[in-house]
């Protein structure tokens, strides 16, 4: 960093502590304003806006926006596991306030482990709990109704991502999405992956790779098939680098 941007730095900071609070949270809703006009129909430049890895880092977005357009003037409801910021309650929540400003009619639900509270806006909600208490998660059905769109982005441990998905995807409404991120992890043994046998049954990749074969369930000749009590409901699934899409409706 050369002395020009150092003193680049020195200035904006000063300004902001010279500014009003309410002129600082003014501006920034003013640019947040503007960032819904202009960029509402591209996912990728709202999740560039609001600095959110699901697009840079990861490409995300793109894909997200083939499958959810249909949802975009509807007044849909998206639960994501998971919020950001790690146990620091003021961080976190990028991609909600994407979703937020790409769904302009939606209600943005969200859960963490730790206490996000301070991060929800107005159609933005967090709970706190786990995302594998099966208690918890049907209470929070009970409470804010079937979801449309449901996105793991929570802590990637496979066997977390399985007990999700079998937990929540029957809540998910017909016509709907489940989305898994990150499922890199399926591959790195500190998540409960394999990264020397790819065919190790346990991981959630594979646990997803099997559900081709069990839209076909009608077709098998196997006494000893153990039917999952979902998988009639299961319409596509679709693999993507890190990210499995999964819609629901009858097969």
């Amino acid at each position: 960093m050369d002395k020009g941007q150092r003193t680049l730095i020195k200035l904006k900071s000063s300004c902001k502590e010279r500014l009003p609070h309410f002129v600082i949270v003014g501006f920034r809703k003013l640019k947040d304003l503007f960032a819904g006009i202009i960029f509402q129909f591209n996912l990728s430049k709202l999740a560039k806006f609001y600095a959110t890895d699901k697009w840079g880092r990861h490409s995300y977005t793109p894909h997200y926006q083939f499958f959810l357009r249909k949802f975009k003037f509807k007044r849909i409801k998206l639960l994501e596991i998971g919020v950001g910021g790690y146990e620091k309650s003021d961080k976190g929540g990028k991609s909600l306030r994407m979703w937020k400003k790409y769904f302009p009619f939606g209600h943005i639900y969200s859960i963490d482990i730790y206490d996000k509270n301070k991060l929800e806006q107005n159609r933005i909600h967090i709970f706190q709990g786990s995302q594998i208490d099966e208690e918890f998660l049907s209470s929070l059905i009970n409470k804010i109704g079937r979801p449309d769109i449901i996105i793991d982005d929570g802590s990637h441990i496979n066997e977390h991502v399985i007990k999700s998905f079998e937990i929540l995807f029957p809540y998910l409404n017909p016509g709907g999405m489940y989305a898994i991120e990150d499922t890199e992890t399926s591959y790195m043994d500190a998540y409960g992956g394999d990264s020397v046998n790819i065919d190790n049954p346990n991981t959630s990749m594979n646990y997803f790779k099997s559900i081709p074969d069990r839209i076909n369930n009608d077709r098998f000749e196997m006494d000893d098939y153990q039917k999952i009590s979902f998988e009639d409901d299961i319409r596509s699934i679709h693999f993507f680098h890190e990210l499995i899409i999964i819609e629901k409706s009858s097969n």
